[in-house]
Parts: structure tokens; sequence; C-alpha cells
């Protein structure tokens, strides 16, 4: 099955050419790359967090598969929905899905069900695509949104998750899309997204958690970076490292209703 694109046009441009320059002016090919675990992501247009999530892209070294983990927003599908074979497409290019390693997770993690429903029109993971695309073609990913979990949900998925990237014999990097704050007044953004971004760099899934819930912290992916850092934990990671935040403001010019975005490596 191939999944042909939802928001091309909308939150990234949908023709080739326009595309190609949208991600070229966010991407840096001269970065200096590391190897790295995983990586948090934003998720909106473009045109707002276009900067932070091309450099996030720009900072690593690409794996031959890269495992999506995203926020289910528009409720369709199962609690934890995994694509586990056929085609992504977007304007710049077509990714398999790695069968070898969905399987896999599908097969160690109970929770995890086989639906392609839940992806059909869920952002998340589509707009990291356009960026994979320009650093490789040939890069496949294993695509998987979370609609509800709970902690320990979380950790299963996440451990169930290194298990199969440690059976692998290839790289693979774990990719967790997620926008922060969401339109609330930009000292409130930044205040309260520094608390979730902490926990994140200091590798704490349960901290994480708990503190989106306790503060009220409206960041729509904070149960697959939850995910994300259980299996980091997992696979082994020392540190993390925040690559660039910014909020909408900044393109917008509206302070009073900003989106925080923020960009961390895992290592």
């Amino acid at each position: 099955m191939k999944r042909t694109p939802s928001v091309a046009g909308q939150f990234y441009y949908g023709t080739v050419p326009k595309l190609t320059q949208q991600v070229s002016e966010y991407t840096d090919r001269s970065a200096k790359k590391e190897k790295v675990i995983g990586a948090v992501c934003p998720h909106a247009g473009l045109i707002y967090s276009g900067s932070v999530a091309g450099a996030v892209y720009s900072a690593i070294d690409f794996p031959e598969t890269f495992i999506l983990l995203g926020p289910n927003h528009t409720g369709l599908g199962a609690r934890i929905s995994i694509m586990e074979s056929g085609e992504w497409e977007i304007p710049t290019g077509t990714f398999k899905i790695d069968e070898k390693i969905s399987h896999r997770i599908a097969m160690n993690v109970p929770l995890v069900t086989k639906d392609a429903k839940a992806h059909m029109f869920e952002h998340s993971l589509e707009v990291q695509l356009p960026f994979i695309a320009h650093f490789s073609q040939k890069a496949r990913i294993v695509p998987l949104v979370i609609l509800s979990a709970t902690i320990e949900d979380c950790k299963m998925l996440g451990e169930g998750i290194a298990k199969a990237v440690k059976t692998a014999g290839y790289p693979v990097v774990l990719i967790a899309s997620s926008d922060m704050s969401h339109y609330v007044p930009e000292s409130v953004a930044r205040q309260k997204d520094k608390q979730a971004i902490d926990r994140i760099l200091s590798l704490d899934p349960d901290g994480l958690f708990d503190i989106v819930v306790q503060e009220r912290i409206s960041m729509c992916g904070y149960l697959p970076v939850t995910t994300l850092l259980f299996a980091a934990k997992s696979l082994g990671a020392q540190s993390a490292r925040l690559v660039k935040y910014s909020t909408s403001a900044e393109v917008s010019g509206d302070y009073d209703h900003v989106v925080g975005y923020a960009g961390i490596v895992l290592r």
C-alpha cells in the first residue's frame, strides 16, 4: 500500500521545485554530523518550525532507517498504531517501510496495532519526510503514532523498540515528533517549555511525563518523546543536546499566542 501526501501544499510546498528550495533554506549541508540514537523534532508548518527541524536533520549522521514516533491528532485508529508495510510518498521522494523492524516491534509489543488508517491523514510524521528526503533518498522508515498511553505503556513500547533496534544489524535512528506549548503568551511558552526540555536533556522519561501532566504543558507529542527517552536509555544514551528552540512569534510577530518548537538530539 502506498500512502500519498496528506498535507502537501498546506504544511509544506506541494511541488518539487518549491519544496526543494524551501527545505534547502532550513538545512545546512556543511553542518558537522554526529551519530545519534534519537532526536526530538517539531511538526508544524515548515514556515514556522522548519528552521528547528532543519537544524536537527543537518546535525545528524543519517542511518539506514528512521523509526518515526508521533502523536495521533486525528483520533483515527488504535491507541498505538504502526504501519508495518508499504510506502510513503511526498513530492520529493518515496520512502519504503522497513518491514524487518516494523514486524519486530509489533511482535515485541502487544500494545501495538497494525493499522494503516491511523496514518492516512496524520501530519506529525509526514512533515519529517521532506528533511529526510533532502539528505537521503535511500532511508527507510517505520511509522508509529500514539493516540493515548500510560507511562507504563510508553516504557513497554520504548523498550520493545529498543529491542528491535539492537537486533537490526544496521544503523537506526528514532525521531519523536512534537511541538511544545500551544497558543499561550511567549513568556509562558518559554518558561513551561524549559521545564519539559530540562527533563528531556536529563534523559528522564518519568520526569517529562509528570511535569507535562502536572503543569498542563500543551506539548502534543509528550507521549512519543517519553517513549523515545525510554528507548534511548535502553539503547545506552548518555547525553542530550538542545540544537535549537524557537517560537512561532519569530515568524508571525504574534507574541500573545505562540507555539514552541524544540530540536534535541540524544546520543
